[in-house]
C-alpha cells in the first residue's frame, strides 16, 4: 500500500513527491496530462529563487527527473475520485482503485480561454494568462489586458510600470473589480480603457502582432497593434472529483489553510487548488512541502 498518492504533478505535487520520498515514504505521483503542469507554458521562468533564468518545460524536466530518481512511481491517468476506506483512503481512476494511508490533492486550475482563433497557437509567443509570469518580457512594448475583475486590473496595474501602453479590454461598460484599481488605471497617462467590447481574434504568425475587437454594443470592429495579449478571465481549479470528499469554497477551491490540511482527515491540499491569496511558482512548491510534512505527521500519529 502507498503512504502518499499525490494527484496532480504540477510544481506542488512534484514537490510533495521529493519531501515525501526523501522522508523514507512510499510515494505515487499521478497526473492526467503532462507533468509540469501549467509552468510548462511559460517561455521564461526568472522569477523562481536561485535560478536566474530557464523555460518552464526545462523546470518541470528537471523536477520530474529527481523525482523518478528518488524513487517515486509515476503514472499518467485521470483521476475520478477519492474516498475513506476506515482510516485509509482509495483513489479511483479510469483503470482501478489503488488503497493509500493518505492523499495529496494538487490538482491546479485551468485558466479561462477566450477561445478565438491564434489563442492557442500563439501561448507563449505573446498570449499569456499571467502578468507575474510573463510581464516583464514586454517590456517597452503595447500590450492588452483582457477582463474586467480585479486580477485584470492588477495586471494592469502591474504592466503599466513596463510597458509602452495597455490596453484594458471588457465586454461590459463598467469594471466590476475594486474601485481603486480602476482609479489608479484612469490616473495613468499608458493606459486605455476599451469598454463594451471582446476580442474577436489574435492575429499573428509566430508571435501576437495585433487583437481584433468587436464593440458589443455598436456592432463596429477594430485593431489594435499589440505584442502581447493577457488573458485574465477567471480560473478553473481542478477539484470536480473531490466535491463529495472534501469542502470547497463558492468557487470551487479546497478549503485549507496555510497547513495545507483539508476538511478529511488524510486528505491535504497544495497548490492552486486550495484557497490562498497568492498562486506563483514559489507558493506552489511551499505547499507541496507543507503538504507531504503534514502526511507524514498523519501516517506517523496513525501508527502509534
Amino acid at each position: 500500500m502507498y503512504d502518499i498518492v499525490i494527484v496532480g504533478g504540477g510544481t506542488a505535487g512534484m514537490t510533495a513527491a521529493i519531501y515525501g520520498l526523501r522522508a523514507g515514504k512510499k510515494v505515487l505521483l499521478i497526473e492526467g496530462t503532462t507533468f509540469g503542469g501549467q509552468i510548462t507554458l511559460s517561455p521564461h521562468v526568472e522569477n523562481y529563487p536561485g535560478i536566474a533564468e530557464v523555460s518552464g518545460s526545462e523546470f518541470a524536466t528537471a523536477m520530474a527527473e529527481q523525482v523518478s530518481a528518488l524513487g517515486a512511481e509515476l503514472e499518467y491517468t485521470k483521476v475520478k475520485s477519492v474516498r475513506k476506506d476506515g482510516g485509509n483512503k482509495i483513489v479511483v481512476t479510469e483503470e482501478k482503485e489503488i488503497p493509500c494511508r493518505t492523499v495529496i490533492l494538487a490538482t491546479g486550475v485551468s485558466h479561462r480561454h477566450l477561445g478565438v482563433p491564434r489563442e492557442e497557437e500563439l501561448v507563449g509567443a505573446g498570449v499569456s494568462y499571467c502578468a507575474v509570469c510573463d510581464g516583464a518580457f514586454f517590456k517597452g512594448s503595447d500590450v492588452a489586458v483582457v477582463g474586467g475583475g480585479s486580477t485584470a486590473l492588477q495586471d494592469a496595474v502591474f504592466l503599466s510600470e513596463y510597458c509602452s501602453h495597455v490596453y484594458v479590454i471588457h465586454r461590459r461598460d463598467a469594471f466590476r473589480g475594486e474601485k481603486h484599481l480602476v482609479e489608479t488605471l484612469s490616473a495613468r497617462d499608458n493606459v486605455t480603457f476599451v469598454l463594451d467590447s471582446v476580442v474577436s481574434e489574435i492575429k499573428g504568425t509566430d508571435a501576437v502582432e495585433s487583437v481584433g475587437i468587436l464593440n458589443k454594443k455598436t456592432g463596429g470592429t477594430s485593431e489594435l497593434k499589440v505584442e502581447g495579449i493577457f488573458i485574465a478571465v477567471g480560473q478553473k481549479p481542478n477539484n470536480d472529483p473531490f466535491e463529495e470528499t472534501v469542502k470547497l469554497n463558492e468557487e470551487g477551491y479546497i478549503l485549507a489553510a496555510e497547513d495545507c490540511m483539508t476538511s478529511c482527515p488524510g486528505i491535504f491540499a497544495a497548490g492552486d487548488c486550495r484557497t490562498k491569496e497568492i498562486r506563483q511558482l514559489t507558493t506552489a512548491a511551499a505547499d507541496g512541502s507543507v503538504a507531504a510534512l503534514a502526511a507524514c505527521r498523519y501516517i506517523e500519529e496513525m501508527d502509534v
